[in-house]
């Protein structure tokens, strides 16, 4: 979809060229980006007089796949003609660490002016120009062959931008919230090797809670942040899977709470019905959503197996794992909450 809507616009903007001249159209998309960068240089000197000119720094953490707590660090300076976003002292990447790419960092960088500045500045490359980013080489802001990045877009991204945002915050009090459930509870369910079922390949996110906001309370059960997932349907789950939905609820009492609380997390059990191997990529099962203006933390996720569905026999399951079902096995996935905003009255 996305190719194919890059060639339609391409093919109507040459037609828009050949019917107003080339040159006009270079001109024309060059004031729409000088336009952008004006806005947001005004939005600049806003939130730069509002901060004194001092330097913004926020600090949160990875959780490696052993364990490890992997610092994500960043320092913020803002001026009227530059935004600049340090990551110096951001813990290395390695296996079993969400990392991401320098252009997974830049994007999250964009986001979250976005989300500080609002609409009414054009999303072009003119705002682009005055965004400049200080990504170390080998971190988990910039990782480099061979450190595998696969979870850099669905996990490292989340903590990148909670970094950048909760340092923003002083500079945008009235845009910038609590801190989201901040992962996306990756599931992957596959068929055994050699199993005598037809093969399958299962892979969701779930959603959790999200932070509460200025004016307003978390959203309950919802992705946010960097992300772009939604909800699967039980039924196309279960008609197209060897797999049965059996709890599906709000995390009640999840949310942390504030003037404005926290979203609520969600609460999943997955039934297998054949045998089957189970991956998890999930984040904030050590490290609390934190909250902002005085709010409390939003809870910290958990992820359990409950060998032949029997309470009696749960086990906790590391935030990453891989581990074998047998049929009648399941899983619970308990999410995140999102941090409260502003003290509880």
């Amino acid at each position: 979809a996305q190719w194919g809507a890059n060639r339609i616009g391409a093919r109507r903007l040459a037609a828009l060229a050949r019917r107003h001249g080339s040159a006009e159209v270079c001109r024309a998309s060059g004031r729409l980006r000088d336009h952008g960068e004006r806005r947001l240089r005004a939005a600049l000197a806003e939130a730069s007089e509002r901060v004194g000119g001092r330097r913004l720094r926020f600090e949160d953490h990875l959780e490696a796949a052993d364990g490890e707590l992997v610092p994500v660090r960043v320092e913020v300076t803002l001026t009227p003609d530059r935004v600049v976003a340090d990551f110096g002292g951001t813990g290395a990447a390695r296996r079993g660490v969400p990392s991401a790419v320098e252009a997974v960092t830049r994007a999250c960088l964009e986001f979250a002016l976005r989300c500080c500045v609002g609409g009414d500045v054009p999303r072009n490359g003119g705002a682009s120009r005055l965004l400049h980013l200080v990504a170390p080489i080998g971190s988990v802001v910039a990782a480099a062959p061979p450190v595998p990045v696969g979870a850099g877009n669905v996990e490292a991204s989340q903590r990148i931008a909670d970094v950048l945002l909760g340092a923003l915050a002083p500079a945008f009090p009235d845009r910038v919230g609590a801190a989201s459930q901040g992962t996306m509870n990756n599931v992957l369910v596959g068929s055994d090797a050699g199993a005598a079922t037809e093969p399958f390949v299962y892979y969701e996110t779930v959603a959790g809670g999200q932070g509460g906001r200025p004016g307003a309370p978390g959203q309950n059960g919802i992705h946010t942040g960097m992300t772009n997932t939604a909800n699967t349907p039980v039924e196309s789950i279960e008609t197209a899977f060897p797999l049965r939905v059996v709890r599906y609820g709000l995390r009640r009492g999840s949310g942390g709470a504030g003037a404005h609380p926290g979203g609520e997390g969600i609460v999943r059990d997955l039934l297998v019905l054949v045998d089957a191997t189970v991956s998890l990529v999930t984040e904030r099962r050590q490290v609390l959503p934190w909250g902002l203006a005085g709010g409390g933390p939003g809870a910290v996720g958990e992820n359990w197996l409950l060998r032949g569905g029997d309470e009696a026999r749960a086990e906790r399951l590391p935030a990453k794992c891989t581990i074998h079902l047998e049929a009648g096995d399941v899983l619970r996935m308990l999410t995140p909450g999102g941090g409260g905003w502003g003290p509880a009255g």
